[in-house]
């Protein structure tokens, strides 16, 4: 069985390759220019697949619109792409540990800054 789990990882992994030439090369709406793909969840009998995503400018709402709305045709061209028996349907789903991993990381300057000026 495990290595069942390392097929849908390297199906995970080539999808977000695939996904993010398309939505680079392919996707001229103007919602999903700014969009970095964090990971892939395959489901074990390939039907589903969570895109993971974060966004530079915040615009959470019109950006999944936008995802949502080419979902249908990243999904045609990733199944000319890949070859697989059956082409995950696509769920997009907004990634905000990058924006949690700076706002720590920005406590964690405030907290060091305060004991070096608390500390002399």
């Amino acid at each position: 069985m495990a290595k069942d789990y390392a097929r849908t990882d390297r199906v995970a992994e080539q999808i977000q390759r695939e996904l993010a030439e398309l939505l680079r090369l392919e996707i001229r709406d103007p919602r999903v220019r700014m969009i970095t793909l964090t990971g892939v969840e395959v489901a074990r009998d390939y039907s589903h697949a969570k895109v993971f995503y974060t966004t530079l400018d915040g615009a959470n709402k019109d950006v999944q619109q936008g995802l949502e709305r080419a979902s249908g045709f990243l999904r045609s061209n990733l199944a000319h792409a890949m070859k697989l028996r059956i082409t995950p349907q696509l769920h997009f789903v907004y990634d905000a540990s990058v924006e949690r991993g700076a706002h720590l990381s920005q406590l964690i300057d405030q907290a060091v800054a305060s004991d070096k000026g608390g500390g002399s």
